[in-house]
């Protein structure tokens, strides 16, 4: 059997935000990205909500390869290549190496 990890600075409704909706997060030291990195790495897929999502859709960005850190290049390629399943029934369509579910995930 599987296991669920839930981690890496998220609320308990899955979501860093204050009410304002700005996430108000620091950058994070090399060390401690890298840590990021490395989890996930690791990670089978993704869960994400729309919020999220949209928020982390940031890393898909062609331009991190290039205007980033090593670290953050790192982590852009990491976001790209682990499986995303986004749980909205909002949105339409979602990016490369994710998957919408938009119906009663308790059937999927």
């Amino acid at each position: 059997m599987a296991r669920i990890v839930y981690s890496m600075l998220t609320s308990l409704d899955g979501y860093i935000a204050r009410s304002d909706e700005d996430i108000g997060l620091p950058v994070p030291e090399a060390e401690l990205h890298q840590h990021f990195n490395d989890m996930m790495r690791q990670a089978p897929a993704v869960l994400a909500g729309r919020r999220m999502y949209e928020t982390m859709r940031f890393w898909d960005n062609p331009e991190r390869e290039t205007g980033a850190t090593e670290v953050e290049r790192d982590f852009a390629r990491a976001w790209r290549e682990t499986p995303k399943i986004v749980f909205s029934t909002t949105l339409q369509q979602v990016g490369a190496n994710a998957r919408l579910v938009d119906d009663d995930a308790r059937t999927r």
